[in-house]
């Protein structure tokens, strides 16, 4: 423009500080706005809603706000826009206390909220898991003169079907034809998103009647629904109908599917959908090998489970600390306790953190492998890399002092556990009382078993068995 000796104006900015805004090039945006006074272009309400609109969509919820808080100061008067481009900013970073600030500050700047604004903060109130404060914000709508949209209802769905609120995630969809408010597909995924599977099935067959046509998210919900339900039979019935209504799976739809058969403890169906993937175009992530490899888990699959893992770099799917962890767990189930160690370390050659699951997966391995002494070096390896041991490490690593009839190693772990501020329960004693038991020391065994109503340890049926067979094998002992 300069060359062509033609004027830059408001207009001009305006125009150009939009188009980085469809674009999301919030960065632009800023520079072309801070340009403006060097140019002698007065910005106008237009050019700052465009600019605070684009630090929305680059997630800057700080600038949206220095920018709307910056207009009086250049003599711009904030409007709906103006509240509504920041608000959303807070929406989209769940700070809904700052949303439902600037809610509170428009009647102070005589700007009249609508329905983009509600939409926005109950948005807000949604991502921030509020629900409470969602639902006030529509019922106060009718006396704020501001009407109810498709929007503000998916909004105050979602913030009930995200807190499990099922009911009243049903209960507004109910209410949306008597506000004269036509349900989507938003609507219903939000909604099927909230309820038991039996529900969710309910809601997708009324949607033809009900003229919305279901998507990919419809179906992954439904699936999420059946998977969460344990109806694995059901979640795979709904993939495979899923392209007779030409609606096209998903990785997420592949995943929940996958999930279901996992939970279901259905290791076929789960690595025959994986391998279907690529044929179908859809790209396996981390979530599709996780929940495959903890399907083999489940079953004891452990050679199966290390395929999966052994996959994933060719298939440039990145590994994470639970992929590792479902692994050594399946090699745990599988007796495989070298497996698991070895596991173990490849996870800190590719600078994985192994958590405290890996290494109660590991110890529990060594206990069934009847390695009691690798069992203690792990557990007193937890420490030094910063990992905390909880009660489930130190019920493993005492049922592998049991499982090695190392009685002493076993009680002083037990005695231990009240140092570290852990509570010694059923398990705990058990194996321990067993490990007396196994090494011939039936006073022991008896002591321990008076002391558990004292620790708030209720004993049962294994406790009394071990307790009687060390007595047994004493009284075994003194007559030979």
């Amino acid at each position: 423009m300069p060359e062509a000796r033609v004027v830059p104006n408001t207009i001009t900015y305006n125009a150009a500080i939009s188009a980085c805004e469809k674009a999301s090039q919030w960065q632009l945006a800023l520079q072309l706005l801070s340009l403006m006074p060097e140019a002698r272009v007065v910005p106008n309400e237009i050019t700052y809603n465009a600019a605070i609109s684009a630090c929305k969509k680059g997630g800057q919820w700080q600038l949206a706000l220095t920018l709307l808080g910056l207009m009086p100061e250049t003599r711009v008067v904030p409007n709906a826009i103006s509240y509504n481009a920041a608000i959303s900013a807070c929406k989209n970073e769940g700070r809904w206390q700052l949303a439902l600030h600037l809610l509170s500050m428009m009647p102070e700047a005589r700007v009249v909220p609508n329905a983009i604004t509600y939409s926005a903060v109950i948005s807000a109130c949604s991502n921030g898991k509020q629900w409470q404060l969602a639902l006030n914000l529509l019922s106060q709508m009718p006396e704020a003169r501001a009407v109810a949209d498709e929007i503000t209802y998916n909004a105050a769905i979602s913030a009930c079907s995200n807190v499990g609120q099922w009911q009243l995630a049903l209960n507004l969809l109910s209410l949306m034809p008597e506000a004269r408010v036509v349900s989507d597909e938003i609507t219903y995924n939000s909604a099927i998103s909230a309820c038991q599977w039996q529900l969710a099935l309910t809601l997708l067959s009324l949607m033809p009647e009900a003229k919305v046509v279901p998507d990919e998210i419809t179906y992954s919900a439904s699936i999420c629904a059946c998977s969460t339900g344990g109806q694995w039979q059901l979640a795979l019935a709904l993939l495979s109908l899923m392209p007779e209504v030409k609606v096209v799976p998903n990785t997420i739809t592949c995943n929940a599917a996958i999930s279901a058969c996992e939970k279901g403890g259905q290791w076929k169906p789960a690595l025959n959908l994986l391998s279907m993937m690529p044929e179908a175009r859809v790209v396996p992530d981390e979530i599709t090998y996780n929940a495959a490899i903890s399907a083999c888990e489940k079953r004891v699959q452990w050679q199966l489970a290390l395929s999966c893992l052994s996959l994933m770099p060719e298939s440039r799917v990145g590994q994470s600390a639970m992929t590792y962890n479902a692994a050594i767990s399946a090699c745990e189930k599988g007796g495989q306790w070298q497996m698991a160690l070895n596991l173990l370390s490849v996870m800190l050659e590719v600078r994985l953190v192994p958590g405290t699951i890996t290494y109660n997966a590991a110890i529990s391995a060594c206990e069934k492998g009847g390695q009691w002494q690798l069992a203690l070096n792990l557990l007193s390896r937890m420490p030094l890399a910063r990992v905390v041991p909880n009660e489930i490490s130190y019920n493993a690593a005492i049922s592998a002092c049991e499982k090695g009839a190392q009685w002493q190693a076993a009680l002083n772990l037990l005695s231990v556990m009240p140092v570290v501020r852990l509570d010694p329960d059923q398990i705990s004693y058990n194996a321990a009382i067993s490990a007396c038991e196994k090494g011939g020391q039936w006073q022991m065994a008896l002591n321990l078993l008076s002391l558990m109503p004292e620790a708030r340890v209720v004993p049962d049926e294994i406790t009394y068995n071990a307790a009687i067979s060390a007595c047994e094998r004493a009284a075994s002992s003194s007559w030979y």
